[in-house]
């Protein structure tokens, strides 16, 4: 009798210690998954007014990455439709640029180093010197980086739509930086900002593209958009 009554109060016993380390399973993987950083979704009223066209500035929510249709260093046309769906990194500079620019695309190469083969993450770099950046020469730019073809597209087009998209869509560029540029462009102060997008469209971060420790927080974002989506 005494041997059975040991033997259930062990079970017993055996039952509420693995009942209670289940509990304390569950609420440490809950606070890990609390603990991810969540991302915020940036809309037009959370960025500085100066970068915002006029009509968005009240915007605060559904902002999306407008449309657009450019020619990326291969002479092939880019458009939104090609990167909806992926994440991707948007950044604005030229190819003659002396101060930031090196910078900022060595810092993309990382990015892209990161990501190479990966089908779901896009680089999109916007020239805001059209009439210099031609097609070849944004060939001769991305052969010098080491550009992936069809993952990281240097994009030019019209002053019209490449600003636009600035100022409506990234909300990365200036009205004065835009008139600013002139023909050489060696003087132009622009913006350093990598701006993250979902595969919603929507706008999840801003990084300093020259800072190493910046550009380490945008590809563990990216990772989060990637893989908790």
């Amino acid at each position: 009798m005494n041997s059975y009554f040991y033997a259930m109060k062990y079970r017993i016993l055996l039952f509420i210690v693995l009942v209670v380390s289940a509990i304390v399973v569950a609420y440490i993987m809950t606070l890990e998954q609390q603990s991810i950083r969540n991302l915020p979704i940036i809309q037009p009223k959370d960025v500085k007014k100066e970068m915002v066209d006029p009509e968005l500035l009240q915007i605060g929510m559904g902002h999306r990455i407008g449309d657009f249709s450019l020619l990326n260093q291969y002479g092939e046309t880019v458009s939104l439709e090609q990167i909806k769906g992926k994440v991707f990194v948007a950044e604005y500079f030229f190819t003659t640029c002396g101060t930031i620019c090196p910078r900022m695309t060595e810092q993309m190469t990382r990015v892209q180093e990161k990501f190479r083969g990966n089908d779901a993450v896009k680089i999109l770099s916007f020239t805001v010197n059209p009439d210099y950046d031609t097609v070849q020469v944004l060939y001769d730019y991305a052969q010098k980086y080491g550009a992936e073809k069809d993952q990281w597209h240097f994009l030019t087009g019209s002053k019209e739509e490449l600003y636009g998209l600035a100022r409506k869509s990234f909300f990365v560029l200036k009205p004065a930086e835009a008139m600013n540029l002139g023909d050489a462009g060696s003087d132009f102060i622009h913006t350093n900002n990598f701006v993250l997008v979902d595969q919603e469209l929507r706008i999840r971060g801003y990084y300093d593209g020259t800072s190493i420790s910046e550009v380490n927080t945008l590809m563990e974002d990216i990772e989060l958009l990637l893989y908790n989506n």
